[in-house]
């Protein structure tokens, strides 16, 4: 698998998916300051490595959940690539709000979603893992069996990786913070001094302070 991570992540360095501002951090949404970004949306702009991606996904899901029933996005950045790898399986596919919508029907749920269906979610990156475990209890809510978690990156931080030992949630990700800080020191992306502020800002991103 670390031959895979490696890969993924040399291809989302390329794009320049990944960035890092040591000296200006990124502030989250979460009000975290982080000096990496992962914007693995771009994905979609590159065409071969949206196929790569798609492709691999695909593999993953049918090799570990060969009798999956359903995929399902995380929306809203999961939706497109989760909706062309159902295509890839030949998949119904739906997608699910992390959190109720307030107009219309008030779904979390898009799509038809049938009681006892085998369900694998997709989702675009994990760091805290919040958005993935509503998901999977909105699945899981409406009598269905979440067979696992599938991310394009991983942040791999304790606290997501927690949060799924709580639920039982097995989780693959197709590359991850590991992968991506071995790249760039190789690829000269990252000075050795650069990675260890990398790291330690990984080991408490709660808190870290520039």
């Amino acid at each position: 698998m670390e031959q895979l991570s490696d890969f993924i992540a040399a291809k989302l360095l390329k794009i320049k998916a990944v960035k890092f501002q040591i000296e200006n951090p990124f502030l989250w949404g979460i009000g975290w300051n982080s000096p990496m970004y992962c914007d693995d949306r771009k994905i979609l702009s590159y065409p071969s490595t949206r196929a790569v991606v798609k492709l691999e996904l695909a593999r993953l899901i049918a090799e570990k959940y060969p009798n999956a029933d359903v995929i399902a996005g995380v929306a809203s950045n999961a939706v497109a690539i989760s909706v062309m790898v159902a295509d890839s399986l030949g998949l119904p596919f739906i997608y699910v709000h992390p959190e109720p919508k307030d107009h219309g029907f008030e779904n979390r749920i898009e799509g038809d979603l049938r009681p006892h269906q085998n369900v694998v979610i997709i989702e675009n990156q994990v760091s805290t893992g919040a958005n993935s475990v509503k998901v999977a209890d909105a699945i899981r809510q409406n009598a269905c069996t979440v067979q696992g978690l599938f991310s394009i990156f991983d942040y791999k931080f304790e606290l997501s990786q927690n949060a799924f030992s709580q639920i039982n949630l097995q989780h693959t990700s197709l590359s991850d913070f590991d992968a991506v800080l071995r790249l760039a020191l190789d690829n000269k992306t990252l000075t050795q001094a650069d990675a260890q502020i990398l790291r330690q800002w990984h080991s408490n991103p709660a808190k870290w302070v520039k």
